[in-house]
């Protein structure tokens, strides 16, 4: 099977580069400091850290929340692509994502559940509510993200 894997086309390649150093005097589990950076292959820096949950910063991003941003954000990309495909004009698309981490079927904690609520405006021309449902599901099955992950994830339409 590997050699099968191996003679697929490579599409493309992403990059991250990821720095934290220690910033105080001990390295007690209840006291390090959990805030690193990430470069992007583009340049561009963020800091972030654990949920607050975890002992991290409240103020920055943590990796649950860039899973779920990242699966709202290829599906989000993916459904402007096929509208766009389809002749469809659309004016805005907002998302209020939601993630959800607990115990998986192994005992292991897992962001196990994401749910998408997109609210989409066209304009000119309005799908019916069964061509919205028809985009939905054929960006969800082209979205590169949610076919790399265990994680459940739900398309919510108003």
């Amino acid at each position: 099977m590997t050699w099968i894997l191996n003679s697929l086309p490579r599409m493309s390649n992403h990059t991250t580069v990821l720095s934290w150093k220690r910033t105080t005097t001990d390295f007690q589990y209840a006291t390090y400091v959990r805030d690193h950076a990430l470069t992007f292959g583009t340049g561009r820096a963020i800091e972030v850290s654990s949920a607050p949950e975890y002992k991290g910063n409240p103020s920055l991003p943590n990796p649950e929340e860039l899973l779920v941003g990242a699966l709202s954000s290829c599906h989000m990309l993916t459904f402007l692509a096929v509208a766009a495909r389809d002749g469809l004009v659309v004016d805005s698309y907002d998302d209020a994502a939601l993630g959800v981490l607990e115990k998986n079927e192994s005992g292991r904690l897992a962001v196990t559940h994401v749910t998408l609520r997109p609210k989409v405006t066209f304009a000119g021309s309005q799908p019916d509510a069964e061509k919205v449902r028809q985009l939905h599901d054929v960006s969800h099955k082209g979205c590169f993200i949610a076919q790399s992950v265990k994680t459940v994830v739900t398309v919510e339409m108003a």
